[in-house]
């Protein structure tokens, strides 16, 4: 018995905790693996040492294939497998007569015709090879590999007149840009330049893009051909037309001239490129042109060339439509470059005498910003203020004010008498612009200039004339009260926080009320921002006011035993109040809200009293309309019921109890 507890004892497992660090099966797995732990004898060798043994050896391995491709003819891998293995039999024959089989299966398999051709080849049988890649060609001409491995294979047997055949069917079927490229490398490798000429002339009219013409003239040039070179690009531009040319093969003349130093050549394609392109395909080939004058010629020249067909441009743009105003825009730009203050000042007085046909604000909005750039001109690059202000003053005439106005531009108007210093001037533009079309924009910059200017007693007028035109916008009413605020005059801002809340019609009345209790619990003034609550839940019973309500109540206390008991009264106060809400959810957040502030700072009691209250969310159905009218089907929804609406619905009591008594059946 001793020598039993000592066992025990030794056995036992004192810490039963895991492991601080886990090792899971697939790891040992993974480290075994590693470590080549799992030694896996190889398969046994089988030698056959008699023709009778082979033979046999050779009946099984076939039954296994023919069993293999019996089941599923149509695995191309089961086929090209089979054939392999007669190959490695040394049974050509039998090989040729497997892969024959599978072609009956999938002829267009372009696999199979390749492992076939590639058995013939490793035979030596070259003859047979090229009847099974003839027949390829002529089952499948646009697969390119197909005829890549027929032209290898020729030309590896030196049998280059028959590669040339099979190019020539080849090329005759328009393959892509690499097939003609391969045929001419082909040929370049083996000194026939002048085949090749003749391949490139056929390949540019089969594929037409600029490029290739490119290669085209870059081959006569880098075989010494250049006259033929150059015939080669003018060609091309021919080919192409004035409609389809492209400035990347002028860049390729251009730079092919250079190169040989013909630049009287050069300036004479540019040229002729500028003139037959259109301004928007030309950007790269102006650039070009710039560079080359910048290294053999005159920049000025280049320069006013551009300048010139630029202008040109635009000016045809202008005659078909003169109320374009974004080509004004880039025809003052290009001006600007010039740096010519008169021949500016005449762009503009073009551009702005084109005024708009319709006194409708839309066909307005691209149009004065002409005079805002013309105005803006003349104050800092022409230096003429007085013109400056003539322009401000004959646009804000010419502006249909009754109809609309921009308020911009009063502003930027009056910025332009403050910079130089005439204060009274900015005053009366911005009271006139007031006067004749009020906007919210005018009253806000105005009240800011006076603002920065601490004139507060004109900012208190200037609200009152913002008030009385936008009587709604409680944005406005806000900054107002914020002014007398920091200004100390709290009675004042009372007082508009007052005439706020009275007012009709409002744009967002919460915000303001907001403000005016926000305003009283900085003052300390609790009692008021009580009674203003008070007077907001007579107008409205929304669910955020009594949860804001309630949180007012606990901060005002500072947490106080009181000051949770008022809060709670607030929360039964609103939870009585909705109870007869059709928006279940808004007193279900009222609950959250509450059951969160007493697990916070409620009692035992208190919790299980809000808990009761909570509803029960219950799964309903309800039929689905359609707009016409039509039944459309039934959807799912949640609903809540609170304990109240159990109370009032005594069917659900019994439904309650009816479940609870199928439950005690099934336990039973």
């Amino acid at each position: 018995m001793a020598s039993l507890k000592g066992k025990a004892a030794k056995t036992k497992v004192k810490n039963k905790s895991p492991a601080e660090i886990q090792i899971t099966a697939e790891q040992l797995l993974r480290e075994a693996k590693e470590r080549d732990l799992e030694i896996v004898a190889p398969p046994p060798k089988q030698k056959i040492s008699d023709p009778e043994e082979l033979a046999d050896y050779q009946l099984r391995k076939r039954k296994a294939f023919e069993d293999s491709i019996r089941k599923n003819r149509l695995v191309i891998s089961n086929w090209i497998k089979y054939a392999k293995w007669e190959e490695s039999q040394q049974q050509i024959q039998r090989a040729r007569s497997v892969l024959e089989r599978a072609l009956d299966v999938d002829h267009r398999n372009v696999t199979i015709w390749l492992k076939y051709s590639e058995m013939e080849m490793k035979a030596k049988q070259v003859n047979h090879a090229r009847n099974v890649l003839d027949r390829a060609i002529l089952l499948l001409p646009r697969v390119n590999q197909l005829w890549y491995k027929y032209v290898y294979m020729e030309e590896m047997l030196a049998n280059v007149s028959a590669c040339r055949q099979v190019f020539e069917r080849w090329m005759q079927w328009e393959p892509e840009l690499q097939c003609w490229l391969t045929y001419i490398n082909f040929e370049l490798r083996y000194k026939e330049v002048d085949r090749a000429r003749h391949i490139y002339a056929r390949f540019v009219t089969v594929h037409p893009e600029v490029n290739n013409w490119i290669k085209f003239a870059k081959f006569e040039e880098q075989n010494g051909f250049i006259v033929n070179a150059r015939e080669v690009y003018e060609k091309s531009i021919e080919f192409f037309g004035d409609e389809y040319c492209d400035e990347t093969l002028f860049m390729a003349f251009a730079k092919f001239e250079e190169n040989h130093r013909e630049y009287d050549r050069v300036r004479v394609i540019y040229k002729y490129a500028l003139d037959q392109l259109s301004s928007d395909k030309t950007q790269q080939l102006f650039h070009q042109y710039t560079l080359f004058e910048k290294k053999y010629g005159d920049r000025a020249g280049i320069e006013d060339i551009v300048m010139n067909k630029r202008k040109y441009q635009y000016e045809e743009q202008l005659k078909s439509n003169s109320h374009n105003y974004d080509i004004w825009f880039d025809y003052i730009r290009l001006m600007e470059n010039e740096e010519d203050i008169e021949a500016i000042r005449k762009i503009f007085e073009r551009a702005i005498a084109n005024i708009p046909p319709k006194k409708e604000k839309r066909f307005w909005r691209r149009y004065i910003y002409l005079w805002i750039s013309y105005a803006i001109f003349e104050e800092l690059d022409a230096k003429d203020i007085d013109r400056a202000r003539e322009v401000y003053q004959f646009c804000l005439k010419l502006l249909p004010h009754k109809t609309f106005t921009f308020a911009k531009f009063w502003i930027l108007a009056a910025k332009f008498e403050i910079r130089h210093k005439n204060l009274t001037a900015a005053r009366k533009l911005l009271g006139t612009a007031i006067g004749l079309s009020p906007k919210d924009k005018l009253f806000r910059e105005y009240i800011e200039l006076e603002i920065h200017l601490r004139e507060f007693d004109r900012c208190r007028v200037l609200y009152q004339k913002f008030l009385e035109f936008s009587p709604q916008n409680c944005t406005v009413w806000m900054k107002f009260a914020e002014l007398e605020t920091i200004l100390g005059e709290l009675d004042r801002a009372r007082a508009i926080y007052e005439i706020a809340i009275d007012q009709p019609r409002l744009d967002m009345p919460e915000v303001i009320w907001k403000s005016y209790i926000d305003f009283e619990v900085e003052q300390q003034e609790y009692e008021k921002a009580r009674l203003l609550y008070e007077r907001l839940l007579e107008r409205t019973q929304h669910v955020k006011v009594w949860i804001s309500f309630a949180r007012f109540e606990f901060q005002a206390s500072d947490g106080s035993e009181s000051g949770i008991a008022q809060t709670r009264t607030v929360f039964e106060r609103a939870n009585k109040a909705l109870r007869n809400c059709e928006e279940k959810e808004s007193r279900l957040m009222l609950l959250e809200a509450w059951n969160e502030f007493e697990q916070q700072y409620g009692t035992d009691n208190s919790r299980q009293h809000v808990s009761r209250l909570m509803p029960k969310k219950v799964k309903k159905r309800r039929k689905i309309q359609t707009d016409d009218g039509s039944d459309a089907g039934w959807e799912e929804y949640y609903d809540y019921i609170f304990s109240t609406d159990e109370e009032a619905l005594p069917h659900l009591k019994f439904l309650e109890m009816a479940k609870k008594w199928k439950q005690l059946q099934q336990q039973e």
